[in-house]
């Protein structure tokens, strides 16, 4: 990595660490508190090049490129960074299973998985700073800051890159949601077969959006337990697209409870005076092939207690 001085470029050669990460997510990592709109107008107007050329936003970082990054000016370093001893209480018993390879942990509702737009840290900054030793933490996957449950982080960065290629695939890995979702319906299965397309806000915010031109997307729903206005449902979401079993919820009329983006502000109402504080979304089971043995794996994160009280008090 080469030294700049304040207003001059910086070029980064990507070594072992870095290979395989999409160029967003290494530029988030390095221009800690510049907005996410910031950095996605400097990749798209192509002042970001990857080996003297432009790139796209879903690029991903091969080993030896060169990243030119331009002057950009940094939010001023003086936000509270989090104590070591919060970050171990928000973290502490939440490790679901571990080996050499990877491990998983049960993601609380509210943290973000990573730092970025006026956040000074999130899990995995976290992790890292509880697990100085640690040679190598890295996400394989993401969930929504207000979904908990599995979370994967890889350990090494050859199991990394077996677990980029599983969940590349729409059928290599199996992942199971609970949600409870606004309306009582009738059915026990639903099937949602609707393409999704991502919109990236001038806030920098992603909204999603079903839209024929979109990316192919299903999710499966299966009905657990009916409330006297709500559904609890299993999820599984068959493809991976963004924030897809939200906006699969909302288009069949029924979003998940506490979502203040896709869901009815009626609806959530009505979930917050009954004492829901956060959207009911919880990664409840991850079955893949593991990267090194090829044997099958399976992890489970319990329903959160806030979440089972929840349900404990609503009428049935």
């Amino acid at each position: 990595m080469s030294e700049h001085a304040p207003g001059q470029a910086q070029l980064i050669t990507i070594g072992e660490e870095g290979a395989g990460q999409r160029i967003d997510n290494f530029l988030f990592t390095r221009l800690k508190g510049v907005p996410k709109s910031h950095v996605y107008r400097i990749l798209r107007s192509g002042e970001v090049r990857v080996n003297g050329g432009r790139i796209k936003v879903q690029r991903r970082l091969d080993r030896g490129d060169v990243i030119r990054i331009p002057p950009v000016r940094l939010a001023q370093r003086d936000e509270q960074q989090a104590p070591e001893v919060l970050i171990r209480a928000r973290l502490d018993g939440r490790i679901l299973f571990e080996d050499d390879d990877f491990l998983v942990i049960n993601k609380p509702a509210g943290m973000a998985v990573h730092g970025g737009s006026g956040l000074s840290f999130g899990l995995i900054e976290g992790l890292r700073k509880i697990r100085p030793e640690a040679r190598f933490l890295e996400l394989v996957h993401r969930l929504d800051r207000n979904t908990s449950g599995c979370l994967l982080i890889a350990k090494k960065r050859s199991a990394l890159r077996v677990l980029h290629e599983l969940f590349r695939s729409d059928d290599q890995v199996h992942k199971v949601y609970l949600a409870l979702l606004a309306g009582a319906w009738g059915r026990t299965h639903w099937t949602v077969d609707a393409p999704l397309k991502k919109n990236i806000l001038q806030s920098g915010e992603r909204m999603v959006r079903v839209c024929s031109d979109g990316k192919p997307a299903r999710t499966e729903f299966r009905s657990i337990r009916r409330y006297a206005a709500a559904t609890l449902v299993e999820a599984k979401p068959l493809t991976g697209r963004t924030h897809q079993i939200r906006v699969h919820a909302q288009a069949i009329g029924h979003p998940v409870a506490g979502d203040e983006r896709y869901g009815d502000p009626s609806d959530n109402l009505t979930f917050r005076r009954q004492g829901l504080r956060r959207l009911f979304l919880h990664a409840a089971e991850l079955v893949f092939s593991h990267p090194r043995t090829g044997r099958p794996f399976r992890v489970k994160a319990p329903l959160e207690a806030e979440l089972q009280d929840y349900l404990n008090r609503i009428p049935a």
